[in-house]
């Protein structure tokens, strides 16, 4: 059994879409990335990549790559999928979180949980999405960016 943890955080900004968990999120601004900047899928990503010591989500998809700018986050989440499946990795349980002031998520989180497991031939018994506001504290309190947290658990 292996534990993996992600982290990803982006800012708003005008003139783009808000994608979280593989979603379009109605909203007036979007986040701002090298991809389409969708912070939960970047942290599952990163979950996933750590409990396999395969790096992270810039060794595999750099930010620096311009075959790599305006990319759907959802491709990333399907190549790090293989890349798990490939060393011998299966996956267990997605546990996220996202810190988001507005808007409210919870009416997409079946959305996104049905969206994930497609992607990653998972039942959508094995993805928990969560989402908590800050109480108007820090960056996503102040709606400036979002944030998201997961933990992944692999079997081999």
């Amino acid at each position: 059994m292996r534990i993996g943890f992600g982290y990803d955080v982006h800012r708003f900004a005008e003139g783009r879409d808000l994608w979280l968990g593989g979603i379009k999120i109605p909203h007036t601004k979007g986040l701002l990335g090298h991809s389409d900047a969708d912070v939960v899928i970047h942290a599952i990503c990163d979950a996933l990549l750590g409990a396999a010591s395969l790096g992270d989500i810039g060794t595999h998809f750099p930010d620096t790559d311009p075959k790599y700018k305006g990319i759907d986050s959802k491709i990333l989440l399907a190549e790090t999928g293989k890349l798990i499946a490939a060393k011998g990795y299966t996956i267990q349980n997605i546990d996220t979180t996202i810190a988001i002031q507005v808007p409210k998520i919870a009416p997409y989180i079946e959305m996104m949980r049905s969206t994930l497991s497609d992607l990653l031939s998972i039942r959508m018994d094995q993805i928990s999405v969560k989402a908590t506001t800050t109480e108007r504290l820090g960056f996503e309190g102040r709606e400036e960016g979002v944030s998201a947290y997961a933990v992944v658990l692999l079997d081999s």
